[in-house]
C-alpha cells in the first residue's frame, strides 16, 4: 500500500521475505528441519507474520518504514539524513538474493544504533539504488555532513 504525498515520487515497495529466508539462511534451514518436530511450523508462522505486517517504502525524499496489524506504526527516515547504507549477506543470502541492509542517520528513529532491514529481496541492487538516492536528497537541499573526529575537530564530508 503506497500513500505518497503528491510532492514525491514513489521509487520501491517491498516486504521481508520469508520465503528466501526460508532457503537462504540457515536459521531458515534449521526452521525447516525443526518442522519434521512441529517446532517449526510456530517459528515459520511467526516469522511470516512478521514479515507480512512491515512494509517498506522508498521516494524521492523518504524510506517508510510500516509496521504491525492491529496496532499500527509509522516510521519516516529522510533520506538526506542517511549517513550509511550497509548490507550484510552470507553465501546462502547470496544464492537467493536476500540480504540485511543496516542504515545509519541523524534521524531521531535511528538513535543508538542502526536501523535494519532483515531478509530484503534483491538487497544489493535496493542498496546501491538508496546510496543514489540519497546524494540526490543531499543535493536537492545542498546538504553536507560535518563529521568529527577523535579529537573534536571537523571534517567536512560528502
Amino acid at each position: 500500500m503506497t500513500m505518497t504525498y503528491p510532492h514525491e515520487r514513489a521509487i520501491d515497495s517491498f516486504r521481508s521475505s520469508t520465503a528466501r529466508w526460508l532457503f537462504g539462511s540457515f536459521a531458515g534451514w534449521g526452521t525447516l528441519l525443526l518442522c519434521f518436530v512441529g517446532v517449526g511450523l510456530l517459528i515459520l508462522g511467526w516469522r511470516w507474520l512478521r514479515n507480512f505486517s512491515s512494509s517498506y517504502e522508498v521516494t524521492d525524499q523518504r524510506l517508510i518504514i510500516r509496521r504491525g496489524i492491529l496496532i499500527k506504526t509509522v516510521d519516516e527516515i529522510e533520506l538526506y539524513r542517511i549517513k550509511d547504507v550497509r548490507l550484510e549477506y552470507s553465501l546462502l543470502n547470496q544464492m537467493v538474493d536476500i540480504g540485511t541492509i543496516a542504515l545509519t542517520s541523524s534521524d531521531p528513529s535511528t538513535v543508538g544504533g542502526a536501523f535494519v532491514l532483515r531478509d530484503v529481496p534483491m538487497a544489493r541492487d535496493r542498496r546501491e539504488g538508496l546510496r543514489g538516492l540519497v546524494e540526490r536528497a543531499r543535493q536537492r537541499r545542498g546538504v553536507r555532513e560535518l563529521d568529527m573526529d577523535p579529537v573534536g575537530t571537523p571534517a567536512l564530508a560528502g
